[in-house]
C-alpha cells in the first residue's frame, strides 16, 4: 500500500514538473491577453462565469398560479395568498429553478466519460456503510405508510 502511494506521489510530482512551464506561460499570457488570471496551479483567481449570466441566455419559463397551488397541494403545504410578496417571491424562485433544470437538460454530454468510483466492497453498494438504512427500508421508520409511500397528515386551511 505504501509503495503504491509513493509511486502515485512520484507520478504526480513528475506531471506537475512537466506542466509547470505551461502553467507559468499561461499565467503570464493571461495577464497580457485579457484571459482570466490564474495562480501557479492554473486555477482562475476570479470567477470566469456565473450561473446568473449563463441562465440569462435561456428563455424564462412562467408558472401559472394554478400550477403553484397544485404544487403546494401535492407537497401538503399551505400556498401563500395570491398577489402577496411571498407569492411573487416563491413563484419567481420556482421559475428560476425550472430555468436551471431546463438549461441542464440542454447540456450536450456526447463523448463525455462518466467518472466512476470502483466498487471495492464487491456488493454493489458504493458509498453505503454497513448497517446503513437505504431505499424502501427507510419506510419502516415512518409513522404511517400506504402502498410503499409515506402518508403525511396535513392540517391545512382551505
Amino acid at each position: 500500500m505504501l509503495a503504491r502511494q509513493a509511486r502515485d506521489a512520484a507520478c504526480l510530482w513528475r506531471a506537475r514538473a512537466c506542466l509547470w512551464p505551461c502553467v507559468r506561460h499561461n499565467s503570464t499570457q493571461a495577464k497580457t491577453s485579457g484571459l482570466a488570471e490564474v495562480d501557479s496551479l492554473g486555477i482562475p483567481l476570479k470567477p470566469t462565469w456565473s450561473v446568473h449570466a449563463l441562465l440569462s441566455s435561456y428563455p424564462k419559463p412562467t408558472i401559472s398560479d394554478a400550477a403553484l397551488r397544485r404544487l403546494h397541494d401535492l407537497s401538503a403545504l399551505v400556498p401563500p395568498e395570491e398577489g402577496t410578496e411571498e407569492h411573487k417571491r416563491i413563484k419567481h424562485e420556482l421559475e428560476e429553478l425550472v430555468r436551471l433544470v431546463e438549461a441542464v437538460k440542454l447540456v450536450d454530454t456526447t463523448g463525455v466519460q462518466v467518472a466512476e468510483r470502483p466498487d471495492t466492497s464487491g456488493d454493489g453498494n458504493v458509498g453505503v456503510l454497513p448497517g446503513e438504512v437505504e431505499g424502501r427500508d427507510l419506510l419502516k421508520h415512518a409513522e404511517r405508510t400506504e402502498d410503499g409511500f409515506y402518508v403525511v397528515e396535513a392540517d391545512r386551511r382551505r
